[in-house]
């Protein structure tokens, strides 16, 4: 850790705690806490929960911490408000946040509710966008099953656009994916917005020459976007393939067990712990990872990228990342099922590995991120 003779302080408002960083969007927050301790910054963090107790690990990261229930979902229902914002509107958090002028960083649109509310317009405030919600709703609205879910997500969809909009104006906003920057600027326009990579748990690449023996489809399998790429990887690319596939994940479906146990060259792993996933990413052949929402970064997509062989994935996966001109991209079945066939029997090389570490070293370095968060917090300083 650097030490400052006069220390700069930062209050960081997460929307659920960022420990254990045990699937994707817990990437970002923990590690990037991790990247500025190392810098010095003194952490003021704050952090919403379900009734999650106190998390000692944090502790080592954090000048301070505080704690705030976050509202069931039936008492966190608003016409006006998304739920994923009104369910985090807590006063306790403003009183701590007003309690000195130190700057603040947002994560996600979920707990920007106090800036939104015009409480905040003195003080330097930061916003880091996990997606670009409203177009992330709606897609959930189109893979969503029962007819109450897909509801819930058109009206969310529907507040979140409104939301975003009227935001736009009142804070500076850190993009994870540079089509997501564009977006705000063109649609809502935001002119304070800039792009700035994904922090990792990743110190190094560790992707494996040679050839592993089997395909991977990884990520949360209880979200329904992730359960449908699945789904459709099954019926539509490896059912006609007869090359060895693997789902691994947190919480499959029962229908997608029945599924997946159909054929005998598929199988399932069901909430493998972290180095399990690991393992089962380093030793696949290709990790196959289509996708049908185009926002935010797919943390499996780097996950794989820096730690697995071939990476066939589609436009809605890999654009915006900085990582299409070294992914496999396939569009529709038919391309997936040839692109599968030819990168099966080929080799991961050393040359591919090192232009992987290239792009890790300088897109995704969280000691170089670190520093560039920084000056901006500090460069935007308010005179």
């Amino acid at each position: 850790m650097t030490i400052e003779l006069n220390p700069r302080h930062l209050h960081i408002v997460t929307h659920e705690i960022p420990w254990p960083a045990n699937h994707g969007g817990l990437f970002d927050l923990f590690w990037k806490i991790r990247a500025l301790y190392d810098q010095g910054i003194l952490i003021h963090l704050h952090c919403f929960t379900k009734g999650s107790s106190a998390c000692r690990e944090l502790n080592a990261y954090c000048a301070s911490i505080n704690y705030y229930p976050r509202k069931k979902n039936l008492t966190g229902f608003s016409f006006r408000l998304p739920l994923i914002v009104n369910s985090r509107k807590n006063s306790n958090l403003l009183n701590n946040l007003e309690m000195d002028d130190h700057p603040i960083l947002f994560e996600g649109i979920h707990t920007t509710y106090w800036i939104s509310a015009g409480k905040l317009r003195d003080r330097r405030v930061f916003v880091r966008l996990h997606n670009a919600e409203f177009v992330y709703y709606h897609r959930l609205a189109k893979t969503a099953t029962g007819l109450f879910r897909r509801l819930y997500y058109l009206h969310e969809s529907w507040l979140l656009k409104s939301y975003e909009r009227k935001l736009a104006p009142y804070a500076y906003f850190l993009a994870v994916n540079r089509n997501d920057a564009d977006l705000y600027r063109k649609r809502f326009g935001a002119k304070d917005i800039g792009y700035l990579p994904v922090f990792l748990p990743f110190t190094r690449t560790g992707s494996k020459e040679g050839r592993g023996n089997y395909c991977l489809y990884h990520g949360n399998l209880a979200v329904s976007e992730n359960e449908e790429a699945a789904k459709w990887l099954l019926k539509e690319v490896f059912n006609d393939l007869q090359v060895p596939f693997v789902i691994a994940g947190r919480n499959p479906s029962a229908k997608l067990e029945k599924l997946v146990h159909e054929n005998r060259h598929t199988c399932l792993v069901a909430n493998p712990h972290e180095k399990e996933m690991l393992d089962l990413v380093v030793r696949a052949q290709v990790n196959v990872l289509p996708s049908f929402n185009q926002t935010g970064i797919k943390l499996k997509l780097l996950n794989a990228f820096f730690n697995g062989r071939h990476c066939l994935v589609n436009n809605a996966t890999v654009s915006g990342t900085g990582l299409e001109g070294l992914c496999h991209i396939a569009n529709g079945a038919e391309s997936f099922r040839g692109n599968i066939a030819d990168l099966y029997n080929q080799d991961f090389t050393e040359s591919e590995r090192v232009q992987r570490d290239d792009i890790f070293q300088r897109e995704f370095n969280n000691d170089t991120n670190a520093r560039e968060l920084i000056r901006i917090i500090w460069d935007n300083e308010k005179t």
